[in-house]
């Protein structure tokens, strides 16, 4: 009977990692490319992107002068104003018709325009190095889920592993019953430690399906049951101390770390809104000009010789209608409520409070660098000391194996010792992934990409 439960849970092992196998995994990689396409947020954040575009484009193409054209047409009765002859006539429809084309540009306005454009660029970095900020949380987050999901994937190995040991132990004990060389209490004690261990495997797979479901909805994944992912080749992961001082890794994550440049950028764009606001209290040169004509159906026009009124067609009159001008504007502010001056202060203030903005952004770069510096040592210091712990105990637990199956020692202290083991492994691989993670992040700091 033991033989054959035996037997079916080694299939069932082998028939999980053929179905892992079997479906299309996905790596690291895969799951960045996935998250920077499909993530909403992130598309939120590119829209904003556009939208400074489009502020960008709209400030550079002001510079222009514009182009208007107008026309009226109007039908009155009664007393009315003909505005050809401006005279009073009664009694008859007078139809008219106007036309004007227009265009005006700005000569000089306190370089509110150019310092604008500048505004608007520097808004438009800082939207794109927000875009990069995002991509980089992601990445981290994602590298998170990701050895969780190998943790917990390892765990669920130790624990079949273990379970499988344990198999082997009840069948042999079995026969030792059956043999009479030991007690059948023997027997019910390795019995109930397989059962806790299979328990063990159910919480396993149940914490591997959360740390899946985790990463599947970080990236939007509507799949809930055939996602796996690649393991990467953790075999050759180097135990290196972290050689860079915290000033160091400041000093080169500020220079390329995209939240400082964004700060810097909004920084730069209020001292041109400051600008800006300034520019209002300098004098406003215009450049105007326009082409304009007009038609009456009561204008008339009369014979030069016999005085006689004459019918006034309509194109005569729009050619003989013709005005054109030209006109320079000259605004000089002088007294506006005060409304210039309040501008100016409130851009100072926001001003100084972008400043204060920056300098925030880098006490906490150099607070999460020290945090991370300070976990990749404890890290370090932890995996090196759990692989000492599981050498240590794999040993003493062999010896434990030994005696246990010699009859000298009673199964307490069998079942304590291979806990004691179980948990030195679980710790190593708690600090193994901690470790990979923390150094991850640490690189990042440095300038490195995120790799697995």
């Amino acid at each position: 009977m033991l033989k054959i439960r035996l037997i079916i849970s080694l299939c069932c092992m082998a028939s999980i990692v053929f179905r892992v196998s079997a479906q299309e995994a996905w790596t690291f990689e895969q799951c960045i490319r996935y998250a920077f396409d499909n993530n909403i947020r992130l598309k939120q954040q590119e829209l904003d992107v556009e939208y400074a575009e489009n502020n960008l484009l709209q400030s550079k193409l002001s510079l222009l002068p514009n182009l208007n054209v107008s026309g009226s047409y109007s039908s009155a009765k009664g007393k009315v104003l003909d505005q050809e002859t401006f005279q009073i006539v009664t009694g008859k429809t007078v139809n008219s018709f106007s036309g004007n084309i227009g265009s005006s540009v700005n000569l000089f306005k306190g370089w509110q325009q150019k310092n604008t454009i500048d505004r608007n660029l520097y808004s438009l970095r800082a939207s794109i190095e927000n875009v990069e900020k995002l991509k980089n949380d992601l990445s981290i987050n994602i590298a998170s889920y990701y050895l969780q999901i190998l943790y917990a994937q390892e765990q669920l190995a130790v624990a079949e592993n273990q379970l499988a040991v344990t198999l082997l132990q009840v069948q042999r004990t079995e026969a030792l019953v059956e043999a009479g060389s030991q007690p059948e209490g023997a027997l019910f004690d390795i019995q109930s430690q397989a059962a806790r261990e299979e328990l063990q495997i159910v919480t396993a797979r149940n914490d591997l399906d959360l740390s899946k479901l985790n990463l599947m909805q970080l990236l939007d994944l509507q799949t809930t049951n055939k996602f796996q992912v690649v393991v990467p080749n953790f075999s050759n992961i180097g135990i290196a101390e972290t050689g860079s001082s915290i000033d160091d890794v400041f000093n080169h994550a500020e220079t390329v770390l995209p939240e400082v440049k964004a700060a810097e950028y909004n920084l730069k764009s209020m001292e041109k809104q400051l600008a800006i606001a300034r520019g209002y209290r300098s004098p406003t040169l215009s450049l105007s000009g326009g082409y304009s004509t007009r038609y009456s159906s009561s204008a008339s026009m009369y014979d030069a010789i016999t005085g006689d009124e004459l019918n006034y067609p309509l194109w005569d009159q729009l050619k003989d209608g013709i005005n054109s001008y030209v006109g320079v504007n000259l605004i000089i502010p002088i007294f506006n409520g005060w409304q210039v001056q309040t501008n100016v202060k409130n851009a100072k203030l926001n001003l100084q409070n972008y400043q204060y903005q920056l300098q925030l952004t880098k006490n906490t770069l150099y607070k999460e660098i020290q945090q991370a510096h300070a976990d990749a040592v404890a890290s370090l210091k932890k995996y090196m000391a759990s692989a000492k712990a599981v050498e240590s105990v794999e040993e003493a637990f062999r010896y434990t194996e030994q005696r246990y199956e010699a009859g000298i020692m009673n199964f307490v202290d069998y079942s304590t010792a291979k806990t004691r083991l179980t948990s030195a492994q679980s710790d190593l691989l708690q600090a193994k992934f901690e470790y990979i993670f923390k150094t991850k992040v640490l690189d990042f700091y440095n300038g490195q990409p995120i790799t697995l």
